[in-house]
Protein backbone atom coordinates (compact mmCIF):
# COMPACT_ATOMS: atom_id res chain seq x y z
CA UNK A 1 0.00 0.00 0.00
CA UNK A 2 1.54 3.40 -1.13
CA UNK A 3 2.20 6.19 1.69
CA UNK A 4 -0.78 8.54 -0.22
CA UNK A 5 -2.84 5.85 -0.21
CA UNK A 6 -2.74 5.38 4.06
CA UNK A 7 -3.34 9.20 4.53
CA UNK A 8 -6.52 9.06 2.47
CA UNK A 9 -8.04 6.57 5.63
CA UNK A 10 -5.72 6.49 8.83
CA UNK A 11 -4.72 9.69 10.61
CA UNK A 12 -0.97 11.18 9.46
CA UNK A 13 -0.50 10.99 13.72
CA UNK A 14 -1.79 9.16 16.70
CA UNK A 15 -5.04 9.58 18.14
CA UNK A 16 -4.53 12.45 20.90
CA UNK A 17 -6.15 11.32 23.68
CA UNK A 18 -9.40 10.91 25.52
CA UNK A 19 -11.82 14.06 25.60
CA UNK A 20 -14.77 14.33 27.71
CA UNK A 21 -13.78 11.87 30.54
CA UNK A 22 -12.47 9.34 28.12
CA UNK A 23 -15.33 6.70 27.71
CA UNK A 24 -16.88 6.83 30.93
CA UNK A 25 -17.33 10.53 30.62
CA UNK A 26 -18.68 9.54 26.86
CA UNK A 27 -21.22 7.23 28.31
CA UNK A 28 -22.34 9.12 31.25
CA UNK A 29 -22.57 11.91 28.83
CA UNK A 30 -24.68 9.61 26.38
CA UNK A 31 -27.19 8.89 29.07
CA UNK A 32 -27.88 11.95 30.70
CA UNK A 33 -28.01 14.60 28.24
CA UNK A 34 -31.62 12.86 26.99
CA UNK A 35 -33.18 12.77 30.16
CA UNK A 36 -31.76 16.48 30.97
CA UNK A 37 -33.92 17.21 27.78
CA UNK A 38 -36.59 15.96 29.35
CA UNK A 39 -36.60 16.94 32.31
CA UNK A 40 -37.79 20.75 31.57
CA UNK A 41 -40.52 19.91 29.42
CA UNK A 42 -42.01 18.24 32.44
CA UNK A 43 -40.67 20.20 35.10
CA UNK A 44 -41.35 23.39 33.59
CA UNK A 45 -44.98 23.40 32.32
CA UNK A 46 -48.76 25.18 32.33
CA UNK A 47 -50.50 22.74 33.78
CA UNK A 48 -48.91 23.63 37.34
CA UNK A 49 -45.80 25.62 37.55
CA UNK A 50 -42.31 26.44 36.35
CA UNK A 51 -40.78 24.58 38.49
CA UNK A 52 -43.26 22.15 39.60
CA UNK A 53 -44.95 23.23 42.74
CA UNK A 54 -43.54 19.79 44.48
CA UNK A 55 -40.32 20.88 44.33
CA UNK A 56 -40.79 24.09 45.86
CA UNK A 57 -41.99 21.35 49.33
CA UNK A 58 -39.76 18.37 48.84
CA UNK A 59 -40.90 16.95 52.14
CA UNK A 60 -44.28 16.57 50.73
CA UNK A 61 -43.15 15.03 47.43
CA UNK A 62 -44.63 11.92 46.22
CA UNK A 63 -44.20 10.21 43.46
CA UNK A 64 -47.73 9.93 42.55
CA UNK A 65 -47.64 13.92 42.85
CA UNK A 66 -44.91 14.06 40.86
CA UNK A 67 -46.25 12.59 38.16
CA UNK A 68 -49.81 14.50 38.65
CA UNK A 69 -47.75 17.78 38.55
CA UNK A 70 -45.29 17.14 35.81
CA UNK A 71 -47.62 15.48 33.45
CA UNK A 72 -46.35 12.05 32.95
CA UNK A 73 -48.25 10.37 30.65
CA UNK A 74 -50.84 8.19 31.72
CA UNK A 75 -49.94 5.40 29.47
CA UNK A 76 -46.15 5.50 31.32
CA UNK A 77 -42.66 5.66 29.46
CA UNK A 78 -44.27 4.88 26.18
CA UNK A 79 -46.38 7.69 26.65
CA UNK A 80 -43.23 9.86 25.42
CA UNK A 81 -43.14 8.26 21.80
CA UNK A 82 -45.74 8.36 19.04
CA UNK A 83 -45.72 6.49 15.70
CA UNK A 84 -47.81 9.32 14.00
CA UNK A 85 -45.10 12.09 15.68
CA UNK A 86 -42.29 9.71 14.18
CA UNK A 87 -43.59 9.93 10.83
CA UNK A 88 -44.16 13.93 10.69
CA UNK A 89 -40.81 14.43 11.82
CA UNK A 90 -39.52 11.98 9.46
CA UNK A 91 -41.50 13.69 6.46
CA UNK A 92 -39.42 16.89 7.81
CA UNK A 93 -36.32 15.50 7.76
CA UNK A 94 -36.83 14.26 4.10
CA UNK A 95 -38.59 17.37 2.65
CA UNK A 96 -35.11 19.08 4.11
CA UNK A 97 -33.34 16.69 2.08
CA UNK A 98 -35.26 17.59 -0.97
CA UNK A 99 -35.13 21.52 -0.27
CA UNK A 100 -31.02 20.78 -0.42
CA UNK A 101 -31.48 18.74 -3.57
CA UNK A 102 -33.56 20.86 -5.50
CA UNK A 103 -33.14 24.38 -4.53
CA UNK A 104 -30.03 26.19 -6.56
CA UNK A 105 -27.03 26.90 -4.19
CA UNK A 106 -23.46 27.79 -3.86
CA UNK A 107 -21.34 24.98 -4.45
CA UNK A 108 -17.47 25.32 -2.90
CA UNK A 109 -14.68 23.18 -2.16
CA UNK A 110 -13.73 22.54 1.14
CA UNK A 111 -10.69 22.59 2.88
CA UNK A 112 -8.03 20.46 2.55
CA UNK A 113 -8.35 17.14 3.73
CA UNK A 114 -5.25 15.37 4.88
CA UNK A 115 -4.81 13.37 1.93
CA UNK A 116 -4.64 16.28 0.35
CA UNK A 117 -8.29 16.19 -1.41
CA UNK A 118 -10.93 18.36 -1.08
CA UNK A 119 -14.55 17.60 -0.60
CA UNK A 120 -17.32 19.51 -1.95
CA UNK A 121 -20.01 21.52 -0.63
CA UNK A 122 -23.66 22.68 -1.59
CA UNK A 123 -25.27 25.33 0.14
CA UNK A 124 -28.53 26.37 0.51
CA UNK A 125 -29.58 26.54 4.24
CA UNK A 126 -30.60 29.94 3.91
CA UNK A 127 -32.93 29.63 1.26
CA UNK A 128 -34.58 26.17 1.99
CA UNK A 129 -35.40 27.52 5.64
CA UNK A 130 -36.96 30.52 3.91
CA UNK A 131 -38.80 28.39 1.95
CA UNK A 132 -40.78 26.63 5.34
CA UNK A 133 -41.22 29.54 6.73
CA UNK A 134 -43.00 31.12 3.65
CA UNK A 135 -45.00 27.67 3.50
CA UNK A 136 -46.09 28.18 7.62
CA UNK A 137 -46.29 32.11 6.47
CA UNK A 138 -48.98 30.73 4.50
CA UNK A 139 -50.38 28.54 6.94
CA UNK A 140 -50.64 31.25 9.43
CA UNK A 141 -52.47 33.47 7.75
CA UNK A 142 -55.13 30.75 6.89
CA UNK A 143 -55.64 29.52 9.93
CA UNK A 144 -53.65 32.32 12.66
CA UNK A 145 -52.52 30.30 15.83
CA UNK A 146 -54.36 27.02 15.13
CA UNK A 147 -52.06 26.44 12.03
CA UNK A 148 -51.90 22.78 12.43
CA UNK A 149 -47.80 23.55 12.69
CA UNK A 150 -48.10 25.01 15.57
CA UNK A 151 -50.53 23.25 17.98
CA UNK A 152 -48.35 19.75 16.44
CA UNK A 153 -45.40 20.96 18.12
CA UNK A 154 -47.01 22.21 21.27
CA UNK A 155 -49.03 18.98 21.96
CA UNK A 156 -46.29 16.94 21.09
CA UNK A 157 -43.26 18.44 22.54
CA UNK A 158 -41.95 15.65 24.57
CA UNK A 159 -42.86 13.23 21.57
CA UNK A 160 -40.98 15.41 19.10
CA UNK A 161 -37.92 15.24 21.59
CA UNK A 162 -37.91 11.33 21.60
CA UNK A 163 -38.23 11.02 18.22
CA UNK A 164 -35.17 13.44 17.69
CA UNK A 165 -32.71 11.83 20.14
CA UNK A 166 -33.84 7.97 18.63
CA UNK A 167 -32.82 9.84 15.32
CA UNK A 168 -29.65 10.99 16.92
CA UNK A 169 -28.25 7.78 18.68
CA UNK A 170 -29.50 6.01 15.11
CA UNK A 171 -27.39 8.46 13.06
CA UNK A 172 -24.15 8.06 15.57
CA UNK A 173 -24.90 4.20 15.10
CA UNK A 174 -25.13 4.24 11.60
CA UNK A 175 -21.98 6.42 10.50
CA UNK A 176 -20.10 4.37 13.73
CA UNK A 177 -20.54 0.87 12.18
CA UNK A 178 -20.45 2.52 8.27
CA UNK A 179 -16.54 3.89 9.25
CA UNK A 180 -15.03 0.53 9.40
CA UNK A 181 -16.10 -0.11 5.50
CA UNK A 182 -13.48 3.17 4.67
CA UNK A 183 -10.82 1.59 2.35
CA UNK A 184 -7.48 2.72 1.79
CA UNK A 185 -6.82 4.94 -1.46
CA UNK A 186 -10.75 5.61 -1.53
CA UNK A 187 -11.91 7.67 -4.12
CA UNK A 188 -14.86 8.80 -2.00
CA UNK A 189 -12.15 10.68 -0.10
CA UNK A 190 -13.44 9.33 3.15
CA UNK A 191 -11.52 9.89 6.40
CA UNK A 192 -10.80 8.78 9.82
CA UNK A 193 -10.79 11.38 12.38
CA UNK A 194 -8.02 11.99 14.60
CA UNK A 195 -9.63 11.98 17.81
CA UNK A 196 -12.14 9.13 17.39
CA UNK A 197 -10.09 6.23 16.48
CA UNK A 198 -8.69 5.20 20.46
CA UNK A 199 -10.50 1.81 19.75
CA UNK A 200 -12.85 2.03 22.58
CA UNK A 201 -16.27 1.17 20.74
CA UNK A 202 -18.17 3.69 23.48
CA UNK A 203 -15.48 6.58 23.17
CA UNK A 204 -15.45 6.68 19.28
CA UNK A 205 -18.97 6.13 18.64
CA UNK A 206 -19.75 9.18 21.04
CA UNK A 207 -17.15 11.74 19.57
CA UNK A 208 -17.33 10.21 15.89
CA UNK A 209 -15.10 8.13 13.94
CA UNK A 210 -15.60 9.01 10.59
CA UNK A 211 -14.53 12.29 9.63
CA UNK A 212 -16.96 13.33 7.10
CA UNK A 213 -19.11 10.59 6.40
CA UNK A 214 -21.62 11.25 4.04
CA UNK A 215 -24.48 8.90 2.22
CA UNK A 216 -25.82 8.63 -1.33
CA UNK A 217 -29.72 8.66 -1.77
CA UNK A 218 -31.45 8.01 -4.69
CA UNK A 219 -32.83 11.13 -7.02
CA UNK A 220 -31.89 13.40 -4.09
CA UNK A 221 -27.65 12.47 -4.54
CA UNK A 222 -24.64 12.85 -2.11
CA UNK A 223 -25.19 13.92 1.40
CA UNK A 224 -22.71 14.62 3.83
CA UNK A 225 -24.59 13.72 6.79
CA UNK A 226 -22.48 16.16 9.22
CA UNK A 227 -22.95 19.19 7.07
CA UNK A 228 -26.27 18.51 6.88
CA UNK A 229 -26.73 17.84 10.40
CA UNK A 230 -25.16 21.39 11.77
CA UNK A 231 -27.70 23.64 9.85
CA UNK A 232 -30.42 22.72 8.54
CA UNK A 233 -33.27 20.27 10.44
CA UNK A 234 -32.05 21.30 14.51
CA UNK A 235 -31.23 24.78 13.67
CA UNK A 236 -34.79 25.74 11.61
CA UNK A 237 -36.39 23.56 14.32
CA UNK A 238 -34.84 26.10 16.87
CA UNK A 239 -37.26 28.68 14.69
CA UNK A 240 -40.13 26.38 14.33
CA UNK A 241 -40.53 25.69 18.44
CA UNK A 242 -40.08 29.53 18.85
CA UNK A 243 -42.93 30.29 16.65
CA UNK A 244 -45.35 27.95 18.42
CA UNK A 245 -44.71 29.00 21.24
CA UNK A 246 -45.99 32.53 20.25
CA UNK A 247 -49.03 30.59 18.58
CA UNK A 248 -49.52 29.21 21.78
CA UNK A 249 -49.25 32.44 23.64
CA UNK A 250 -50.99 34.30 21.34
CA UNK A 251 -53.99 31.90 22.02
CA UNK A 252 -53.81 31.58 25.87
CA UNK A 253 -54.06 35.27 25.69
CA UNK A 254 -54.98 36.47 22.96
CA UNK A 255 -52.27 38.39 22.16
CA UNK A 256 -48.19 38.90 22.15
CA UNK A 257 -45.49 39.87 24.57
CA UNK A 258 -42.96 42.32 23.92
CA UNK A 259 -40.43 39.78 25.53
CA UNK A 260 -41.47 36.68 23.60
CA UNK A 261 -41.38 38.61 20.24
CA UNK A 262 -37.49 40.13 21.76
CA UNK A 263 -36.45 36.57 22.25
CA UNK A 264 -37.52 35.07 18.81
CA UNK A 265 -36.74 37.60 17.06
CA UNK A 266 -33.15 37.50 18.55
CA UNK A 267 -32.45 33.73 18.14
CA UNK A 268 -34.26 34.02 14.50
CA UNK A 269 -31.32 36.37 13.54
CA UNK A 270 -28.81 34.51 15.01
CA UNK A 271 -30.51 31.63 13.27
CA UNK A 272 -30.47 33.17 10.03
CA UNK A 273 -27.22 34.69 10.38
CA UNK A 274 -25.66 31.40 10.43
CA UNK A 275 -27.53 30.06 7.70
CA UNK A 276 -26.36 33.02 5.52
CA UNK A 277 -22.65 32.72 6.20
CA UNK A 278 -23.12 29.01 5.97
CA UNK A 279 -20.02 28.58 3.79
CA UNK A 280 -18.42 29.51 7.01
CA UNK A 281 -18.88 26.21 8.93
CA UNK A 282 -16.22 25.05 6.94
CA UNK A 283 -13.64 26.30 8.69
CA UNK A 284 -14.82 25.32 12.27
CA UNK A 285 -13.86 22.88 14.37
CA UNK A 286 -16.93 21.10 14.02
CA UNK A 287 -16.21 20.32 10.14
CA UNK A 288 -12.41 20.41 9.91
CA UNK A 289 -11.57 18.44 13.39
CA UNK A 290 -14.16 16.26 14.79
CA UNK A 291 -15.16 13.48 13.61
CA UNK A 292 -19.47 13.10 13.36
CA UNK A 293 -20.59 10.78 16.21
CA UNK A 294 -23.41 11.16 19.12
CA UNK A 295 -21.66 14.36 20.18
CA UNK A 296 -22.92 16.48 17.07
CA UNK A 297 -25.40 14.06 15.98
CA UNK A 298 -27.43 14.92 19.68
CA UNK A 299 -26.11 18.86 19.87
CA UNK A 300 -27.59 19.36 16.62
CA UNK A 301 -30.54 17.83 16.71
CA UNK A 302 -31.79 17.67 19.85
CA UNK A 303 -29.62 19.72 22.66
CA UNK A 304 -30.01 22.72 20.21
CA UNK A 305 -33.49 23.38 19.17
CA UNK A 306 -34.91 21.77 22.51
CA UNK A 307 -32.73 23.56 25.34
CA UNK A 308 -32.27 26.93 23.35
CA UNK A 309 -35.88 27.51 22.89
CA UNK A 310 -36.48 27.19 26.41
CA UNK A 311 -36.88 30.52 27.04
CA UNK A 312 -39.61 31.12 24.44
CA UNK A 313 -41.28 28.22 25.65
CA UNK A 314 -41.80 29.32 29.23
CA UNK A 315 -43.39 32.69 28.09
CA UNK A 316 -45.62 30.95 26.21
CA UNK A 317 -47.61 30.34 29.53
CA UNK A 318 -46.23 33.29 32.23
CA UNK A 319 -45.92 36.41 29.36
CA UNK A 320 -43.49 39.07 30.60
CA UNK A 321 -44.30 42.62 29.54
CA UNK A 322 -40.93 44.88 29.09
CA UNK A 323 -41.96 47.86 28.37
CA UNK A 324 -39.40 50.54 26.33
CA UNK A 325 -36.72 50.95 28.79
CA UNK A 326 -36.10 46.96 28.67
CA UNK A 327 -36.72 46.47 25.67
CA UNK A 328 -33.78 49.19 24.62
CA UNK A 329 -31.88 48.09 27.44
CA UNK A 330 -31.48 44.48 26.09
CA UNK A 331 -31.52 44.86 22.36
CA UNK A 332 -28.43 47.45 23.71
CA UNK A 333 -26.83 43.83 24.73
CA UNK A 334 -27.84 41.92 21.71
CA UNK A 335 -26.16 44.26 19.63
CA UNK A 336 -23.10 44.77 21.37
CA UNK A 337 -22.57 41.28 21.60
CA UNK A 338 -23.56 40.63 17.98
CA UNK A 339 -21.12 43.12 17.06
CA UNK A 340 -18.18 41.45 18.69
CA UNK A 341 -19.35 38.11 17.40
CA UNK A 342 -19.89 38.93 13.67
CA UNK A 343 -16.91 41.81 13.47
CA UNK A 344 -14.33 39.30 14.51
CA UNK A 345 -15.41 36.49 12.68
CA UNK A 346 -15.41 38.47 9.54
CA UNK A 347 -12.14 39.97 10.04
CA UNK A 348 -10.76 36.35 10.62
CA UNK A 349 -12.51 34.97 7.06
CA UNK A 350 -11.63 38.08 5.16
CA UNK A 351 -8.17 37.17 6.40
CA UNK A 352 -8.34 33.76 5.33
CA UNK A 353 -9.57 33.78 2.22
CA UNK A 354 -7.50 37.68 1.22
CA UNK A 355 -4.68 38.78 3.35
CA UNK A 356 -4.91 41.88 0.83
CA UNK A 357 -8.71 42.76 1.44
CA UNK A 358 -8.43 46.66 2.31
CA UNK A 359 -10.44 46.03 5.14
CA UNK A 360 -7.78 43.89 7.22
CA UNK A 361 -4.68 44.28 5.31
CA UNK A 362 -3.26 46.67 8.00
CA UNK A 363 -3.49 43.98 10.71
CA UNK A 364 -0.24 42.17 11.83
CA UNK A 365 0.51 38.67 11.36
CA UNK A 366 3.25 36.03 12.51
CA UNK A 367 4.24 33.00 10.02
CA UNK A 368 4.17 29.73 11.76
CA UNK A 369 6.78 26.79 10.51
CA UNK A 370 3.52 24.93 9.02
CA UNK A 371 3.17 27.68 6.55
CA UNK A 372 0.22 28.85 8.26
CA UNK A 373 -0.32 32.85 9.48
CA UNK A 374 -2.16 33.88 12.63
CA UNK A 375 -3.38 37.08 13.66
CA UNK A 376 -2.07 39.17 16.22
CA UNK A 377 -3.69 42.72 16.08
CA UNK A 378 -7.28 43.58 15.67
CA UNK A 379 -9.71 41.28 17.33
CA UNK A 380 -7.60 38.70 17.36
CA UNK A 381 -5.07 40.77 19.08
CA UNK A 382 -7.73 41.49 21.69
CA UNK A 383 -7.61 37.65 22.69
CA UNK A 384 -7.65 34.64 21.14
CA UNK A 385 -11.27 33.98 20.88
CA UNK A 386 -12.95 37.20 21.03
CA UNK A 387 -16.15 35.45 19.05
CA UNK A 388 -16.87 32.91 21.74
CA UNK A 389 -17.24 36.51 24.19
CA UNK A 390 -19.36 37.75 21.80
CA UNK A 391 -21.34 34.89 21.73
CA UNK A 392 -22.06 34.40 25.66
CA UNK A 393 -22.76 38.64 25.83
CA UNK A 394 -25.43 37.45 23.03
CA UNK A 395 -26.92 34.39 25.55
CA UNK A 396 -27.90 36.95 28.25
CA UNK A 397 -30.00 38.44 25.88
CA UNK A 398 -32.19 35.48 25.34
CA UNK A 399 -33.11 34.92 28.84
CA UNK A 400 -33.31 38.31 29.81
CA UNK A 401 -36.48 39.38 28.85
CA UNK A 402 -37.72 36.14 31.04
CA UNK A 403 -37.08 38.06 34.32
CA UNK A 404 -36.98 36.47 37.75
CA UNK A 405 -38.34 33.84 36.17
CA UNK A 406 -41.11 31.33 38.56
CA UNK A 407 -45.11 30.49 38.13
CA UNK A 408 -47.67 28.35 39.78
CA UNK A 409 -50.84 27.79 37.96
CA UNK A 410 -54.21 27.73 40.63
CA UNK A 411 -56.89 26.54 38.05
CA UNK A 412 -60.15 29.17 38.25
CA UNK A 413 -62.24 31.71 36.35
CA UNK A 414 -60.17 34.87 36.61
CA UNK A 415 -61.13 38.27 34.62
CA UNK A 416 -60.15 38.86 31.58
CA UNK A 417 -56.93 41.38 31.51
CA UNK A 418 -55.54 43.55 28.07
CA UNK A 419 -52.21 41.78 26.77
CA UNK A 420 -50.15 45.21 28.31
CA UNK A 421 -51.72 44.53 31.80
CA UNK A 422 -51.06 41.00 31.96
CA UNK A 423 -48.98 41.00 34.85
CA UNK A 424 -50.26 42.66 38.26
CA UNK A 425 -48.59 43.68 41.04
CA UNK A 426 -49.07 40.38 42.66
CA UNK A 427 -47.54 38.73 39.84
CA UNK A 428 -50.69 37.59 38.51
CA UNK A 429 -51.18 36.49 34.65
CA UNK A 430 -55.22 36.24 33.59
CA UNK A 431 -56.01 35.44 30.19
CA UNK A 432 -58.95 35.55 27.76
CA UNK A 433 -59.11 31.47 27.26
CA UNK A 434 -57.72 30.63 30.05
CA UNK A 435 -59.71 29.55 33.21
CA UNK A 436 -56.43 29.79 35.50
CA UNK A 437 -54.13 32.25 37.15
CA UNK A 438 -51.01 32.45 36.57
CA UNK A 439 -48.64 33.67 39.59
CA UNK A 440 -45.51 33.78 40.42
CA UNK A 441 -45.37 33.42 44.46
CA UNK A 442 -42.84 30.69 45.84
CA UNK A 443 -42.13 29.97 42.91
CA UNK A 444 -40.78 33.56 41.63
CA UNK A 445 -37.23 33.02 40.81
CA UNK A 446 -36.50 29.39 41.18
CA UNK A 447 -37.89 29.42 37.29
CA UNK A 448 -34.43 30.88 36.67
CA UNK A 449 -32.82 27.80 36.63
CA UNK A 450 -34.70 26.70 33.56
CA UNK A 451 -34.41 29.86 31.85
CA UNK A 452 -31.52 31.38 32.72
CA UNK A 453 -29.69 27.67 32.43
CA UNK A 454 -28.61 28.41 28.44
CA UNK A 455 -26.56 31.34 30.14
CA UNK A 456 -24.32 28.90 32.28
CA UNK A 457 -24.32 26.16 29.93
CA UNK A 458 -22.87 28.19 27.24
CA UNK A 459 -20.45 29.84 29.28
CA UNK A 460 -18.77 25.89 30.42
CA UNK A 461 -19.28 25.06 26.20
CA UNK A 462 -18.03 28.09 25.27
CA UNK A 463 -14.65 27.50 27.55
CA UNK A 464 -14.48 23.83 27.16
CA UNK A 465 -14.12 24.96 23.06
CA UNK A 466 -11.68 27.17 24.02
CA UNK A 467 -9.77 24.04 26.08
CA UNK A 468 -9.75 22.25 23.02
CA UNK A 469 -8.92 24.76 20.56
CA UNK A 470 -6.24 25.40 22.20
CA UNK A 471 -5.10 21.85 22.64
CA UNK A 472 -5.72 21.33 18.89
CA UNK A 473 -3.26 24.82 18.28
CA UNK A 474 -0.20 23.81 20.58
CA UNK A 475 -0.59 20.16 18.46
CA UNK A 476 -0.55 21.91 15.07
CA UNK A 477 1.74 25.12 15.17
CA UNK A 478 3.91 23.78 18.53
CA UNK A 479 6.71 26.28 19.50
CA UNK A 480 5.13 28.84 17.33
CA UNK A 481 1.73 28.59 19.64
CA UNK A 482 4.33 29.26 22.81
CA UNK A 483 5.11 32.36 21.04
CA UNK A 484 1.47 33.55 19.59
CA UNK A 485 0.71 33.18 23.72
CA UNK A 486 2.77 35.70 24.49
CA UNK A 487 1.60 38.43 22.41
CA UNK A 488 -1.44 37.78 22.84
CA UNK A 489 -2.18 36.95 25.82
CA UNK A 490 -5.65 36.48 27.06
CA UNK A 491 -7.81 33.45 26.33
CA UNK A 492 -11.20 35.13 25.65
CA UNK A 493 -11.55 38.15 27.91
CA UNK A 494 -8.77 40.62 28.76
CA UNK A 495 -7.58 41.26 32.32
CA UNK A 496 -10.30 37.87 33.08
CA UNK A 497 -9.42 34.94 31.05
Amino acid sequence: MSKSARKSVLPAKKSHGYEFGGPLGAFVISAALPILCYAPAFICNETSGCPIPSTLSPRSLTLKKLKEEAGWPQDGILGLASLRVTGYVLAYYLFSLVLQAALPGLVVQGVQLRSGARLEYKFNAFSSAVTVLLIAAVGTYLQGPDFVLWTFIWDNYVQLITVNIVIAFFLATFVYLRSYSVKAGNHHKRELALGGHSGNIIYDWFIGRELNPRITIPVIGTIDIKAFCELRPGMLGYVLLDLAFIAHQYKLYGGISDSIVLITLFQSVYVFDALWMEPAILSTMDITTDGFGFMLAFGDLVWLPFIYSLQARYLAVFPLHLGAQGTLGIVAIQLFGYWIFRSANNEKNRFRTNPKDPKIAHLQYMKTESGSTLLTSGWWGFSRHPNYLGDWIMAWSYSLPTGVAGYLVKHGSPAVLPLGDMIDDEGIVSGGLLKQQVLQGDARGWGMVITYFYVLYFAILLIHREMRDEEACERKYGDDWEEYKKKVRWRILPGIY
